[in-house]
């Protein structure tokens, strides 16, 4: 497999982002921190094959995410996702990406609860054919898996000189503990709870200005 030194890397976060919260923001820039990325791409999805439905719109979850990292250089809003018909398959996205990045080390970003799944994903062994998998790991997490799965763990597990390559290994990585999600926030809203500090200000503006999540539309 070629080296590509003088390439950037590039992270890919997926998810629904439903809403955009500091469990996705802080995780994500531990792993930019530790592998050096030179920017990770966040990409909401459209139709999710494994959970339900969002709640807010495609539009409204793209808003929040670019009012989220506004600030940030290293991240960016990918919307490649919200303009593709059908389940939004990662191993589609990054053949997409791979268009556009040939060279390009990629690293897929997922936890370890989706890491554990992973072998009912859509054509999962074909995804490090075309980036890396980094598994983000909290320290009160276990990576218990499969007999298939973890013999192909162990085979792909990367080294640090495997910055370099564009695809094929596998990186565990530890990051901050930060028990958010976003069917909590949700939940919090539809009980009339304040969710500050879970996520940031200016989403929870925009929340409060779409009336996004509130008892009569939240989601379960």
């Amino acid at each position: 497999m070629a080296k590509s030194e003088n390439n950037p890397a590039i992270g890919i976060l997926g998810g629904t982002f439903d809403p955009v919260h500091f469990g996705h923001l802080r995780t994500g820039l531990d792993i930019v921190e530790q592998l050096g990325l030179a920017q990770l791409r966040l990409i909401p999805c459209a139709i999710p094959p494994h959970r339900i439905m969002p709640v807010a719109s495609a539009s409204e979850r793209r808003l929040m995410l670019e009012l989220a990292i506004k600030n940030h250089p290293k991240l960016e809003v990918d919307d490649r996702e919200l303009s593709r018909e059908g389940p939004s398959y990662t191993v589609d996205t990054l053949l997409s990406l791979r268009d556009d990045y040939p060279h390009n080390p990629l690293f897929v970003l997922m936890g370890t609860d989706a890491f554990c799944d992973l072998s009912s994903w859509s054509r999962w062994q074909q995804i490090l054919e075309l980036s890396h998998i980094v598994v983000m790991q909290r320290p009160d997490e276990d990576l218990r898996l499969d007999s298939e799965l973890a013999e192909w763990y162990q085979q792909n597990q990367a080294k640090e000189a495997d910055k370099a390559l564009p695809s094929g290994k596998i990186w565990s990585l530890p990051v901050t503990q930060m028990a958010i999600s976003a069917t909590t926030i949700r939940d919090k809203l539809n009980q009339q709870r304040d969710v500050r500090y879970l996520l940031p200000d200016a989403v929870i503006a925009l929340m409060e200005q779409l009336n996004l999540y509130q008892p009569d539309t939240a989601g379960n």
